[in-house]
């Protein structure tokens, strides 16, 4: 048991090193070179950053220790703690590491997609594992709590438009303010994807007259539970039995190919789901779900 937790908590660690030196690359190099109007915490220590040079990882983990502290007993001690070890591995990639490599000083349009690229990157990896970088993230694990259909992306683009939408107005750049939406877009987007790719499968639906013999291959070859459903037919009433089975892309190619040579006169329709989980799965979800 110790075993198998210091492992997971080595897994967490590396993934939030690795996230935060993808959101560290994406703050520092990028959108600071580039002055764009950022979401969240990030945004706002953005400003100190061009106002007072304040450095952007302190700033950061200083707005955090707040609201971590009034969210503990809603979050959980647990959490809390977690997310400021994420929040002090971020500082120290923004504030020390980041500025030894160069910055991009190229086209605004071009630094805008990878700044959102790498921003939606580094977050899914770190909300893959279930932690945060906390600031906007504590009220985004909230509204999660209480609307978990929400999507996660969209969350965060309606919490961080305001800052956005304010920043540009400090600094009188109207063509900051559509990037920052741009960015914000684009980091909502490849959360979603990232996330959701995580999780997603395919679910096949067979339609056979040899459902015992599919369902024991199903079982003893590609190692997948189904369930079987009693059918009738729309155009003859003839009756027939549906296998449902739910697994990985490559299972359920398999499943297909080898259904076709136990049953020549099956029918096979594979659906692609979002998500799978339960007995057998093991579903990637965010920080707070």
């Amino acid at each position: 048991m110790k075993k198998y937790i210091n492992r997971t908590v080595m897994t967490d660690i590396g993934f939030e090193i690795v996230g935060n030196i993808l959101l560290a690359a994406a703050t520092y190099n990028v959108a600071a070179a580039q002055g764009f109007p950022l979401s969240g915490f990030n945004g706002i220590a953005m400003v100190f950053y061009r106002l007072f040079h304040m450095p952007i990882g302190m700033t950061v983990l200083v707005l955090n220790i707040l609201p971590a502290l009034l969210c503990m007993k809603v979050i959980g001690k647990d959490f809390v703690l977690k997310t400021l070890r994420c929040m002090v591995i971020a500082t120290i990639l923004i504030d020390r590491i980041a500025p030894l490599f160069p910055v991009y000083t190229g086209d605004r349009m071009i630094a805008a997609i990878v700044t959102g690229v790498l921003y939606g990157l580094g977050f899914a990896m770190i909300y893959s594992r279930g932690s945060s970088t906390g600031g906007v993230d504590f009220l985004l694990i909230l509204i999660k709590s209480y609307f978990p259909h929400i999507k996660t992306g969209f969350i965060t683009f309606a919490l961080d438009f305001g800052v956005v939408v304010g920043t540009g107005l400090i600094f009188k750049d109207i063509d900051g303010i559509f990037l920052g939406i741009l960015i914000n877009y684009i980091l909502a987007t490849v959360i979603d994807r990232t996330i959701s790719g995580l999780n997603s499968g395919n679910v096949a639906l067979i339609v056979t007259n040899r459902s015992e013999e599919i369902v024991k291959w199903i079982r003893d070859v590609a190692e997948r539970g189904c369930t079987i459903f009693e059918a009738r037919g729309g155009y003859r009433g003839d009756r027939r039995d549906v296998v449902l089975v739910a697994g990985t892309n490559r299972d359920i190619y398999q499943v297909r190919k080898d259904v076709r040579e136990i049953d020549p006169d099956s029918f096979v329709i594979i659906v692609p789901s979002n998500a799978v989980d339960g007995e057998g799965f093991k579903m990637t979800r965010i920080a707070g779900e």
